[in-house]
């Protein structure tokens, strides 16, 4: 009977079966909350599992694509990094815009409880981020510090293909495919992870508290929806020249939904790394791009940041002209890039550009302490975000490439299963 139930599921796609789950969730956190600590232990096991074998799998996923790439790979990580980039300051020009026509006032009375000291400027910023690719390698598997584990694997890598043999190199290759199959397994109880996730949510976070903050909230998610919508479709379609939903969507659907719930762009790497298999991309390519840009490439950081810190400005009556916007933007951009080497991510980066327009440490950590009121939904659409454009963004690379070679076909932007 057991049998029968299991191979019955098994035959329900992956995304259906989340789909329950998250219908379950809700059911539960509002008609049976006092069930929420039972089922909440499973969101807390299927996030540490994937936060858990992440770094193992980025570890040795890399050193398996350096060990193994033809002399010519490579040639498209520029694109790709290059589309980050892009993709980060556009978005933190959408933030800005999106604050000039909805400009946010806030009530800054408390500075927030919390320990975290912002960085001192964005030197600092990119100081740790350079001195985090040299940390020792067993620490940065320990810590899950995917620059520094990105560092070695690709120094290790690089040193395998030139010495290593053939046998070597094989047992490398089934070592990446033992830890990617162990990955499957952990994926494979989404479904209950993202039951005990939105129960717990749902059920604990306080909507209530987040209705003093619609307006900003309103902010910060239409800029996200906007990024997700129109700027990406837009740069996906002038690169491929064609229409670019079906794989927006396919990457919001596919990756976006369970970062939404895990809020980790670390957890959902085995996520994201799965869904460029099935689209069928190059491993030697995305087995460091998605690493990387669960690093770098910060579209959400930086409209947090751009919004938080406009606001902290209109609050405090600043005048703010066109120069200083664009300047915000690049700060932005470079302070997303480096957000995952300070603790407290993106929120921890508005001290930074509120120093920009000459506020202080005492007014902008108050605004701060605002982004962790919200940062039950704000998070939460920030990392879906982020870790969905990883994806996007690779697979645009890629299929650019085979489009300038006359290669591209229309199955090829479809996943598989």
């Amino acid at each position: 009977m057991f049998r029968f139930l299991t191979s019955r599921l098994a035959q329900v796609p992956l995304i259906q079966q989340i789909a329950v789950g998250l219908v379950l969730g809700i059911g539960l956190a509002v008609f049976f909350p006092a069930a929420i600590p039972a089922v909440k232990i499973f969101g807390d096991l299927f996030v540490k599992a994937l936060k858990g074998i992440a770094p193992l799998l980025v570890f040795f996923l890399v050193i398996n694509a350096m060990a193994q790439r033809k002399d010519d790979a490579g040639s498209s990580m520029k694109p790709i990094i290059g589309l980050y980039v892009a993709g980060t300051f556009l978005a933190s020009l959408v933030g800005v815009t999106m604050s000039f026509l909805f400009p946010t006032r806030l009530v800054l009375q408390v500075a927030p409880d919390t320990k975290l000291a912002p960085p001192g400027g964005i030197v600092e910023v990119l100081h740790n981020l350079i001195l985090s690719i040299v940390d020792n390698p067993v620490n940065a598997l320990l810590t899950a510090n995917y620059i520094g584990i990105l560092a070695w694997a690709v120094i290790l890598g690089i040193a395998f293909k030139s010495c290593a043999g053939d046998a070597m190199k094989g047992c490398l290759a089934d070592v990446a495919k033992v830890v990617t199959k162990v990955v499957t397994w952990v994926i494979h109880f989404a479904p209950l992870g993202i039951l005990g996730l939105v129960a717990d949510s749902v059920g604990t976070s306080g909507v209530s508290a987040l209705v003093g903050y619609l307006h900003l909230l309103g902010a910060l998610i239409g800029s996200y929806f906007l990024v997700f919508f129109v700027m990406n479709p837009l740069i996906v379609y002038y690169k491929l020249r064609v229409n670019p939903y079906p794989l927006v969507w396919t990457t919001i659907r596919e990756s976006g939904l369970y970062a939404f719930f895990t809020r980790s762009s670390a957890a959902n790497i085995p996520v994201n790394l799965s869904l460029c298999k099935r689209l069928g991309l190059n491993p030697d390519m995305y087995a460091i791009s998605i690493p990387l840009g669960a690093t770098i490439n910060m579209a959400g950081a930086s409209i947090t940041i751009s919004v938080l810190a406009l606001a902290a400005a209109y609050t405090l009556g600043v005048q703010v002209d066109l120069p200083t916007a664009l300047l915000l933007c690049v700060v932005a951009t470079v302070g997303a890039c480096g957000a995952s080497g300070v603790a407290g991510g993106s929120l921890l980066l508005i001290p930074v550009a509120c120093a920009s327009f000459g506020i202080g440490n005492d007014i902008a950590m108050q605004v701060v302490g605002v982004g962790f009121i919200i940062s039950v939904l704000e998070d939460a659409c920030e990392t879906a975000l982020n870790s969905s454009s990883d994806v996007l963004f690779t697979a645009t690379a890629e299929f650019a490439d085979r489009r300038a070679q006359g290669t591209l076909r229309p199955e090829d932007m479809v996943v598989r299963s």
